[in-house]
């Protein structure tokens, strides 16, 4: 992509601080959206939960890449906090759909955010884009999530639908959470270990990110997972291997349901999740193994 002014939401997260570095270091310029008074020049305010968002501070971007909600492994699943995550990503996502499609000159591609619990609990059965949506809260969030897309999608604006994965880096998101529990010799499986979980490096999200913006052909979801998803237990020896550690210790599947709730259902569930739409726009993974990511997120 040439240089181009591109605006980012959810720009102080783990992927979208990166994603804002790696536009900047070649060369575009990057609008971040906020939800407080722009106090600077890149800056764009706007408030999912009013619907709001300043049209003018769009104006000029070629692209718009949306990537804010409430964390869904950051507090117990409570009544009050299933809306939060709901709405904080339905809401937010209608909002920037409302403002791109009325702009005189609308962006080419809206790149919004969506995640692989789309599908729910698939056991061994792997999946791609084509599967429909699973049972459960998350995959009703996601169906959502997509869907107040319309209105970029209706004014002819290329949409992309990110289902993101497991994000493997150390600075933030569930696997943020796992390092410093390995690093002190406290990991292990959770459950069985038999679930597949679905990763991705950090370093190739971004890169997938940049790929779909620069990929015409890629419209509506696309799965941002690496290509060989592994389960918790192949997950939990790699970890062990790259950090020299011992993975002795097991939670059990009810210690984590009266830990986490509703949440536990989702941590011990199964998802293996193919991207069948970057492999065959031609993506290629820097680190498609999990142990390469292991090892890239601890640079």
């Amino acid at each position: 992509m040439p240089s181009s002014r591109i605006a980012v939401s959810g720009s102080s997260g783990l992927i979208g601080a990166a994603l804002v570095r790696s536009l900047r270091a070649d060369g575009h310029e990057v609008a971040r959206l906020v939800r407080r008074p722009a106090r600077t020049g890149d800056e764009v305010e706007w408030d999912p939960e009013r619907g709001y968002v300043d049209v003018a501070g769009l104006v000029g971007c070629d692209a718009v890449v949306h990537l804010a909600g409430a964390g869904v492994g950051d507090h117990r699943w409570t009544d009050a906090y299933k809306r939060e995550i709901r709405d904080s990503r339905v809401l937010g996502t209608a909002a920037i759909a409302d403002a791109v499609a009325s702009l005189d000159a609308p962006p080419r591609v809206l790149l919004s955010g969506s995640a692989i619990g789309f599908y729910g609990d698939t056991g061994d059965r792997a999946v791609d884009e084509n599967a429909p949506p699973g049972e459960g809260f998350l995959p009703s969030v996601c169906e959502e999530w997509e869907a107040a897309t319309a209105a970029a999608e209706e004014t002819g604006i290329r949409t992309v639908h990110a289902r993101t994965g497991l994000v493997v880096g150390r600075e933030g998101g569930a696997w943020g959470r796992l390092f410093p529990l390995f690093k002190a010799g406290l990991g292990g499986k959770l459950g069985n270990g038999r679930q597949f979980w679905s990763f991705i490096a950090l370093h190739d999200h971004i890169a997938a990110l940049r790929h779909i913006l620069d990929t015409e052909s890629l419209t509506g979801p696309v799965n941002l997972t690496g290509p060989d998803p592994v389960t918790n237990a192949e997950v939990t020896a790699a970890m062990g291997r790259v950090l020299h550690r011992p993975t002795l210790f097991t939670a059990p599947a009810p210690a984590l349901r009266l830990a986490l709730g509703e949440f536990a259902g989702d941590v011990l569930g199964s998802q293996r999740v193919i991207p069948r739409k970057l492999l065959d726009s031609g993506f290629s993974f820097a680190f498609p193994g999990i142990d390469g990511a292991i090892r890239a997120a601890l640079r």
